[in-house]
């Protein structure tokens, strides 16, 4: 019984398998031979008037492999470009994060040497030399330069 029962389920899946297996694409051609007789066939022969059955489906598309290595060129080409645009922005924001530091260490300059206390740098010797006035306005007019030069933005508040 259980035989018999799984027998049935088995032809009946076997035959859902046939009736939705997908149909044959290929082009089907009606003509009559040379003795009147109706032939069909998926390419008719030469010189006689073929009756196409599947007008639906359309040849082969002899360009198909042409167009394909276009568009893969194409994906390739704009994802050259994704890449090409990614660091340029990466380079972009680098250089606009350097900018800032030398701004924020231009301005602390500034402010150093705008400061009451006692400002050195070393000279050859490695001795201390201490900035007088002049020198300190002078460094502050360069500072004040490079800034100009930078295009700093105003300090933040």
């Amino acid at each position: 019984m259980i035989m018999r029962h799984s027998l049935v389920i088995a032809a009946v899946i076997g035959l859902a398998g046939v009736l939705l297996s997908p149909t044959c694409d290929a082009i089907l051609y009606k003509w009559t031979d040379e003795n009147g007789r109706v032939v069909y066939g998926d390419q008719p022969p030469t010189g006689t008037k073929a009756e196409r059955l599947n007008p639906g489906i359309g040849p082969a598309d002899p360009n198909a492999v042409r167009d394909m290595a276009n568009k893969d060129a194409e994906i390739k080409k704009r994802q050259q470009q994704r890449a090409d645009d990614a660091a340029k922005l990466e380079k972009e924001q680098s250089d606009a994060k350097r900018k800032l530091e030398q701004c924020v260490q231009t301005r602390g300059r500034i402010k150093m040497m705008r400061d009451d206390r006692a400002v050195f740098r070393y000279n050859e010797k490695g001795e201390k030399v201490y900035y007088q006035p002049a020198e300190r306005e002078k460094a502050i007019s360069e500072s004040q330069k490079i800034l100009q030069d930078l295009n700093c933005p105003p300090p933040a508040a």
